[in-house]
């Protein structure tokens, strides 16, 4: 079966990463796929390498121009399933029934659903998600959830894990936080850097270190607070990073400050794939898959305070990281790997394109 996927997205961010890494993973499995992008886009400039796309200008919600460009591919293409991703292309992208082909919208966000319904079948990645979207009035029979899955883990070396500390300013002796996400309200990365000034300069002999990767309209408040508070120089801006990866394995602790509105935040399966002990605040997605004590140390949003003793609490326990870390993987194996979740989408995919 071949899919057809569109997404109308300029800039990269964790939708947009998922997209590419669902896209590949799907090809690993011998699934033919085709995406369509927005025209001059970061995803069409550097990250579909090995993936049959067009380019679309995908310009507004409401531009007839765009629809019927959307519409052409969509005829010409022999995809079953065209499966779009967040608002713009799925308002987009109108699939008429009996046409031989099923619209199926993948929804990582509470969007406004509305302008959603004229999908054939929507997929939450979060029960959470599904649940909102059935008492939205969409019909929970069509409703389907399917998690994210934690991309395939090829760990650094010793050395190359050094090299990358090395590359940042990081010493082979100092404690390094990470953190990843871009810099939006939702990440709440403002509660990090205050956490942060009330950690102590050095934690059982070692320097503290923080990394923070991404970009975002809030990085130059986020500087700015960082001098405020006395701690800018002990904090890595490390930018937007087309392969992160390497950072989840050269940190010693992943820490994700999200507030209450994040939906599942992809971070968590990253530091459980790569082993790394995490600390999380209690947003929604969190609430949904994170288990306090077992595979992540959770603390409540919004509280700088309660965040800075979560991190001193892992820092602290040794024998607290290492269970963090072998949980977090053994949560990846069985919940979040890779195979499992692209199995349930071909199985979703092929009950629709039967008529299920």
């Amino acid at each position: 079966m071949k899919t057809l996927h569109l997404i109308g997205s300029k800039e990269m961010g964790g939708a947009e990463r998922w997209f590419v890494r669902f896209l590949n993973a799907m090809q690993r499995r011998s699934q033919r796929v085709e995406a369509v992008v927005r025209r001059d886009s970061a995803l069409a400039r550097r990250h579909l390498a090995g993936i049959p796309f067009y380019e679309l200008p995908l310009r507004t919600v409401w531009d007839p121009l765009s629809r019927v460009e959307v519409a052409s591919v969509i005829a010409r293409s022999d995809a079953e399933v065209v499966q779009t991703y967040m608002g713009r292309a799925t308002r987009l992208t109108h699939v008429r029934p009996g046409r031989g082909k099923v619209h199926v919208a993948r929804l990582g966000g509470y969007y406004r659903l509305e302008p959603l319904r004229h999908a054939h079948a929507w997929i939450g990645n979060t029960l959470g998600l599904c649940d909102w979207m059935v008492k939205g009035g969409l019909p929970a029979s069509r409703v389907f959830h399917i998690t994210n899955f934690a991309e395939p883990v090829q760990a650094l070396s010793d050395e190359a894990r050094r090299a990358l500390r090395r590359s940042a300013g990081i010493a082979d002796d100092e404690c390094m936080l990470m953190t990843a996400g871009r810099m939006t309200e939702v990440k709440g990365q403002c509660h990090l850097v205050d956490a942060f000034s009330r950690l102590p300069e050095t934690f059982a002999g070692r320097r503290l270190r923080l990394v923070m990767l991404g970009d975002g309209e809030l990085l130059p408040q986020l500087q700015a607070q960082a001098r405020q508070l006395g701690v800018d120089q002990r904090i890595v801006w490390a930018g937007w990073q087309h392969e992160p990866a390497g950072w989840f394995d050269a940190a010693d602790v992943v820490v994700f400050p999200s507030r209450d509105e994040e939906t599942l935040g992809n971070v968590i399966l990253e530091a459980w794939s790569h082993g790394r002990p995490l600390v999380t605040t209690a947003f929604r997605g969190a609430r949904e898959i994170a288990r306090h004590g077992e595979d992540a140390w959770v603390v409540p949003c919004d509280d700088a305070q309660a965040l800075a003793r979560g991190i001193e609490a892992v820092l602290s326990d040794s024998s607290l990281q290492a269970n963090l870390s072998d949980k977090g993987r053994k949560r990846i194996d069985e919940e979040f790997a890779e195979a499992v979740v692209i199995e349930r989408y071909c199985s979703l995919y092929a009950g629709l394109a039967g008529g299920g």
